[in-house]
């Protein structure tokens, strides 16, 4: 039997899909031995070629013959694809010869080629597969039995794959390959069980050492963080699994030991990352209810360890965040719904249990804020959020309503509340329809009203506005204020607090309310409730926003609130939650640009401010009395006849306040800047993203735009972190956060050293929102300073140019080099300029079909100097690099000729030197190009430049010019003087 070689895999060739593997590969005729025929005697297939298929001088029916040439095509094309690489093609055509075929011999034969495409495209999984449909047709199928062999070795089953190389090696004893594979197959095998002994010798002395209380401390500490890390290798992690590991795990965790319970989670959580199958087993053995146990308990570095662990399995449940390793084959699991669910339902439970310290409240309503919501409303599926609040709404609202200040009230910590709010808000945006929200609304009007008012308040807007509308309700917070009651008193303020964002619920509050709250501030001698009705006399105070003719108290009296503000604010002996309400109270003064002028200038209140900033709970209260200091926040342009019109109607016509002037935000900017804003800012950023609300980012990021007005301050926002903090805002969050965020790197990308600004990868990360203000719903400054951020980055290095190009921002800059503003085509020309240094930029210049060379020449004989010296660097950078754009640019006007020549004459030196550069490339490129030249005038012009006198100012231009001679003369198309 003669031999042959297999190495990578190749699919039959077309002629021998039907030759035994001994016989080689064969001629490229189709013919073969006889296959048995479904339609009688065996016969012999003929190439189409041929005169279309016969069978042995048998005569087929149409509808047969036809079916036989399909199947001939699609196996031809499939070969032919697979030779020229293309192997999804390739596969997509074995595929549909697979199923029109009826022969077990051709079926053997299109499953070990479709085998060798996924071989090609590592799916290793499948590959394995289709070799073994092959086998079971034909059990000496060698080729089929090599490609299952090195399938099996990609998926870490070599002993599967020795078996499969021993086969081949059998059926054909002397080929070197198989013997070779063979070899390297047993070395592998005793290296894999030599590893797989000491892994297992190591994980039990591990446990050993961990599980014996007598063992000295450094060596527990060691062996539990070299546990962590075998738990994060996939071969650790089954070793420890397949050894009884999850049991021993769990008696670590029953020893009460904080240190040996985090050891055990942590190489949990390694386990179950990205192995859906592992991390179900390990879900059923621990159980659910132990798991929300361990996550309950009161120890913040253990309940945060647990929850990572929950989320692992959960990502795993939900296919989230695996992998994908190759040649590992998906675990089969179960459905997974039912395991959600009851992850589900625990948290739910936990929300409402008196053994559920505060932290793990906390853990288990941030689990539902990441993994009930959809990620992305065009997925159709709110089924987890429908779940949640026919099983869970009314556990939620219960959390809401809580009153620290009862006896019966849950252990709550200061973020538990708000971020119930904040899952309110989502389960209730991810709602489809209106029966769905209908049903929602029902729910929590079966809620007592008293308790849930202020979280329904904090949650979603649309639902706090028809709570507010309902009859009745207003005036019952009004009579509750005057209640003897102070937990009454305290509810009550707290809910006309959250209720007064609107003007009109606000103008109801202080035509009734406001002498309540008054006196309950000068009375009371509870602070708790004392600052509270500050804070809603600062909210009613500001509830005509910053409209300078709409205040609602008299003259002075938002600043004496705001004083009393910032004295609470200092004070540090005050408890943090009655600083936060000062906090809270401010972000509402500040609308008033003298309490704006006044808050700036304190800068220890300033400090005390952007310290309690750390917290969570108030980031959005920092973060408006920032916008309105800094008067990021959206103003409506006054048109003059309408305020002309509104005033002969008598309508109210809205007044800005003196201080809200130009002139005074800047002295408020610089006064923040050294206070230290921006340290508290990038602070802000890195909070949990529970907390840290889109509607939080976009403030965060309007803030970040306006202390990066001024050019001269950019530099310490970088210096203080500002940079980086803006990257992750201008990636998520709201479309206006986005680009107000984007709008921020890009001026501090226009006028800094990226490697300083953006250091390491960071910088590639900031192409993509410089890139998305390249858009004409974007305003021209916008345009313009993504465009300078984009010229500065794709000056410092090619890898930075071709991310630039991969993000689709070259038709944007082409675009805006046809602008009829000024700097805007200036701003893009220049950013062109350094863009043609790269390779794929010049080979799109080169191309055939497009206008872009010809745009580039145009641009050299405009006006405006600044776009010149772009355009004629540009060209002279692409003359230089493709001989081929000397001559096309020949072509693509009939004015090159005559801006040439402007550009060598040119009075700039620097356009001048770019003019005679592309002029000598032109001559390099070619000599018939070059004595088109020389009988042109420009022989005169590089005559006249090259004979001039040496001087250090123009020696670049009049060494360029003599260089454009030499060359002439080298072609011999003029001579010296002296031989003329």
């Amino acid at each position: 039997m003669g031999t042959h070689r297999l190495g990578s895999p190749q699919p039959c060739p077309l002629p021998s899909c039907f030759l035994p593997p001994a016989e080689g590969p064969g001629p490229l005729l189709f013919p073969g031995p006889a296959v048995p025929s479904r339609w009688g005697s065996p016969a012999r297939l003929s190439h189409p070629s041929h005169g279309g298929a016969q069978l042995g001088g048998v005569g087929r029916r149409p509808r047969q013959l036809k079916m036989g040439h399909k199947l001939m095509f699609f196996l031809q094309e499939g070969n032919k694809y697979f030779q020229a690489s293309d192997y999804e093609k390739a596969l997509q055509s074995y595929t549909q010869a697979i199923k029109l075929n009826k022969d077990k011999a051709l079926q053997a034969v299109l499953y070990r080629n479709r085998a060798a495409c996924f071989l090609k495209k590592e799916e290793y999984a499948k590959a394995a597969s289709d070799a073994s449909r092959a086998i079971d047709i034909n059990a000496s199928d060698i080729k089929a039995l090599y490609r299952r062999s090195q399938a099996l070795e990609k998926l870490g089953k070599l002993d599967q794959a020795f078996k499969d190389a021993q086969k081949c090696a059998t059926l054909e004893p002397r080929n070197k390959n198989f013997q070779e594979t063979l070899r390297r197959l047993g070395a592998n095998i005793q290296e894999k069980l030599r590893i797989q002994f000491s892994t297992d010798s190591r994980v039990q002395k591990m446990f050993e050492i961990l599980l014996d209380e007598n063992s000295d401390k450094e060596k527990r500490e060691k062996a539990a963080n070299n546990l962590i890390v075998l738990g994060r290798e996939e071969a650790g992690a089954e070793r420890i699994f397949q050894n009884n590991g999850v049991n021993l795990l769990l008696q670590l965790i029953e020893t009460k030991n904080p240190e040996l319970i985090l050891a055990a989670v942590r190489t949990l959580s390694g386990m179950c990352t990205g192995h859906k199958a592992r991390a179900t087993a390990i879900l059923h053995y621990l159980g659910i209810d132990s798991i929300c146990m361990w996550m309950s308990v009161d120890n913040e570095e253990i309940s945060l360890a647990v929850c990572n662990l929950l989320q692992t399995i959960t990502d795993c449940l939900l296919d989230q965040g695996k992998e994908g390793h190759h040649g590992k084959e998906e675990a089969l699991v179960l459905d997974t719904k039912k395991d959600l669910r009851m992850i589900t339902m625990r948290l739910l439970d936990m929300l409402v249990s008196k053994k559920v310290s505060g932290q793990g409240r906390d853990r288990a309503l941030n689990l539902l804020n990441k993994n009930i919501p959809r990620k992305d409303l065009k997925d159709h599926d709110n089924s987890r959020s429908i779940f949640v609040i026919d099983n869970g709404l009314k556990k939620i609202l219960k959390v809401v309503g809580q009153i620290p200040e009862m006896p019966d009230c849950l252990p709550l910590t200061e973020n538990t509340q708000l971020t119930a709010s904040v899952l309110l808000n989502k389960l209730y945006d991810d709602l489809r329809c209106d029966p769905e929200r209908d049903n929602y609304r029902l729910i929590w009007q079966e809620q007592g009203f008293l308790r849930i008012v202020s979280g329904v308040l904090q949650g979603p807007f649309d639902l706090g506005n028809k709570l507010l509308g309902m009859k009745g309700v207003m005036e019952m917070m009004v009579a509750l204020c005057g209640s003897e009651r102070e937990i009454d008193q305290l509810v009550a303020v707290e809910a006309l607090i959250h209720a007064s964002t609107k003007l009109s619920r606000a103008t109801f509050i202080i035509t009734n309310g406001v002498t309540l709250l008054k006196e309950i501030y000068k009375k009371t001698k509870n602070e708790k409730i004392k600052i509270r009705a500050l804070v809603g006399l600062c909210k009613l105070g500001s509830a005509g926003g910053t409209d300078y003719g709409l205040r609602q108290f008299a003259e002075g009296s938002t600043e004496k609130l705001a004083k009393q503000c910032r004295k609470w604010l200092c004070n540090t002996s005050i408890d943090a939650r009655t600083r936060k309400w000062a906090v809270e109270g401010l972000s509402y003064l500040t609308l008033d640009a003298d309490v704006k002028d006044d808050f700036v200038e304190d800068e220890p209140a300033l400090k005390a401010m952007f310290d309690l900033a750390s917290d969570k709970t108030i980031l959005y209260s920092v973060a408006s009395a920032l916008v309105n200091c800094t008067n990021s926040y959206d103003t409506k342009e006054l048109v003059p006849e309408l305020v002309q019109l509104a005033k002969f109607s008598k309508q109210h016509v809205p007044e800005e306040h003196p201080k809200d002037k130009k002139d005074f935000v800047v002295k408020r900017v610089k006064r923040l800047l050294k206070a230290g804003v921006v340290s508290a800012l990038a602070c802000m950023v890195k909070a949990d993203s529970a907390i840290l609300t889109d509607q939080s980012k976009e403030l965060i990021a309007r803030v970040f735009l306006a202390l990066c007005e001024d050019p001269k301050d950019r530099g310490t926002i970088v210096a203080q972190g500002g940079g980086k903090a803006l990257i992750p805002l201008a990636v998520e969050g709201t479309d206006v956060g986005k680009i107000k965020a984007s709008h921020a790197l890009a001026k501090i990308a226009a006028i800094s050293n990226p490697d300083i600004a953006f250091p390491g990868e960071r910088v590639y990360e900031v192409v993509r929102p410089l890139v998305s203000l390249l858009n004409t719903e974007r305003d021209g400054l916008q345009n313009y300073e993504a465009l300078l951020g984009l010229t500065n980055f794709s000056g410092r290095s090619d890898k930075l140019r071709l991310k630039i190009v991969k993000e689709k921002a070259l038709p944007d800059i082409e675009n805006y080099m046809f602008e009829n503003h000024d700097q805007l085509r200036q701003a893009a020309t220049e950013c062109m300029c350094n863009l043609v240094v790269n390779k794929e930029v010049q080979e799109r210049f080169v191309a055939d079909g497009n206008d872009r060379l010809k745009l580039v020449v145009l641009l050299c004989g405009e006006d405006d100097e600044k776009v010149q010296v772009a355009a004629a660097g540009a060209l002279a950078m692409l003359t230089a690099a493709q001989k081929k754009l000397c001559s096309k640019m020949t072509q693509v006007t009939t004015q090159w000729l005559e801006i040439l020549q402007r550009l060598c004459l040119h009075d700039n030196l620097e356009v001048q030197h770019r003019g005679l550069v592309i002029a000598f490339n032109l001559i390099s490129s070619d000599k018939e190009l070059a004595k088109k030249l020389v009988e042109s005038e420009l022989l005169e012009i590089l005559t006249y430049v090259g004979k001039q006198e040496d001087h250090p100012k123009k020696q670049h231009v009049i060494n360029v010019a003599r260089d454009c001679l030499t060359k002439c003369m080298d072609y011999e198309l003029i001579k010296p003087l002296s031989q003329a």
